[in-house]
């Protein structure tokens, strides 16, 4: 069961990322652009996610993964159940979302520092 702790020090030590609070949920950031953020009650994270692939991830696992609100589709967003995932996997989908964001080149020198992922 992954909760907040699980991703927070992620999300800060993520080149370019920092984390802020916009009505009282915490979001991480790269420059203006949000890419993960929980919900007040800190049981559900949204993360960046490619808009073609996400039908797929909430019909395969509909338990741990939820389409955005109806106001979110245009965006590349999808949510997650927090108890509903793994330490590691939540990791990953922060790691995965923070890509979508930050240049390439930053996001391959993060593969070569963290050759196994963000475990």
């Amino acid at each position: 069961m992954a909760r907040l702790e699980d991703v927070r020090r992620l999300g800060t030590e993520l080149e370019r990322s920092y984390e802020v609070y916009v009505r009282g949920r915490l979001k991480f950031r790269v420059g203006q652009l949000v890419y993960v953020a929980f919900s007040l009650d800190e049981t559900v994270m949204g993360f960046a996610f490619p808009r073609e692939e996400r039908a797929a991830l909430v019909g395969g696992q509909p338990h741990k993964f939820q389409m955005p609100t109806a106001a979110d589709m245009r965006f590349n967003w999808v949510h997650a159940d927090l108890a509903a995932l793994e330490p590691s996997e939540a990791r990953e989908f922060v790691v995965d979302a923070w890509r979508m964001v930050v240049p390439q080149k930053v996001s391959r020198a993060y593969d070569l520092a963290n050759p196994h992922g963000p475990g």
